[in-house]
């Protein structure tokens, strides 16, 4: 049999399973509550059915230890708590023992290269978090990788820019009338449709066939733009006027310290590799073709 493990079964984990999961005999995911691995379980994933484990980063269950000794495929999006990845934590010695393991992904994000004035990096930029968390991200990818050469088991670590997809994009927000065309001058932010991530993690699984493969890869989209870029488009797609532009310091006002900090680095992010490596075609190569799709579905649905 062969088993998928999410350790974490949010956004990401979940569309991946909807449109790859097909692939898997059984797939198992973790979620930190009694609450939403009830609403979980209700849930068909284009045709897919993960059987949902509470894992809330400190006791796994003995059903949890037991289906990640049995995995082919680890999935890690469990975000470091303090310093400490709660996955490896847990289940090192189980994912090193795991008989049938061929390879791990691990999901880590673009803020771990900090600000670069807008400037284009790549997997090879030197790293230069401007926040802990990022921090924490560089200290969980490196245990990741280690443990993959410690164990020769191949390793991605894919660095996600923002991601958009169904429920969570420009026109939703701007339908719900929740849109602000934030202006900073030189500010550009880099994001991708979640398909086009789901696509990356799967080329990514397939890293054992592939040897040297493995690695870093930036999970990103062609075209960075201005913030508001988006949010423009998708007024235009509904048939609304746009919000107005708002400068970054009015908006900053009534910001949340973390939403602040997004704002304090921008980076045009290189996505050569997932193309070149793992073979990527992107469905969605700039926010334009994602958001199209977007309202045609949102549209079928009305």
């Amino acid at each position: 049999m062969t088993t998928l493990v999410c350790l974490g079964f949010g956004y990401s984990a979940r569309h991946y399973v909807a449109l790859y999961g097909k692939r898997f005999e059984r797939i198992v995911g973790t979620t930190r509550s009694a609450e939403n691995a009830e609403v979980l379980h209700s849930r068909r994933l284009g045709g897919n059915v993960a059987e949902i484990i509470v894992f809330d980063g400190t006791v796994p269950s003995s059903d949890l230890a037991a289906a990640v000794a049995d995995a082919a495929v680890v999935l890690v999006s469990i975000p470091p708590d303090r310093h400490i990845d709660p996955a490896l934590a847990h289940f090192r010695g189980a994912i090193a023992a795991a008989p049938r393991l061929k390879s791990i992904v691990y999901l880590s994000t673009i803020a771990v290269y900090g600000d670069h004035d807008g400037r284009w990096i790549d997997e090879t930029t030197p790293l230069a978090p401007a926040r802990t968390r990022a921090a924490s991200r560089i200290d969980a990818e490196s245990a990741w990788q280690a443990f993959g050469e410690a164990h020769n088991v191949p390793v991605a670590v894919i660095r996600i820019a923002g991601i958009y997809g169904p429920g969570i994009n420009a026109l939703e927000t701007v339908k719900g009338g929740q849109a602000r065309r934030i202006v900073k001058p030189g500010q550009v932010f880099n994001r991708i449709h979640v398909a086009d991530l789901a696509q990356v993690i799967d080329k990514a699984v397939d890293m054992a066939l592939t040897p040297h493969a493995g690695g870093v890869f930036n999970a990103a989209d062609d075209e960075p733009t201005a913030p508001g870029d988006p949010i423009l488009f998708a007024a235009h797609l509904l048939g609304v006027a746009p919000p107005a532009e708002i400068a970054f310091e009015e908006a900053k006002k009534t910001m949340s310290p973390l939403a602040v900090s997004f704002y304090g680095e921008s980076k045009r992010v290189r996505n050569d590799r997932i193309k070149s490596v793992l073979g990527v075609s992107l469905r969605y190569p700039t926010y334009r073709e994602g958001l199209r799709a977007l309202a045609i579905e949102m549209s079928d649905q009305n």
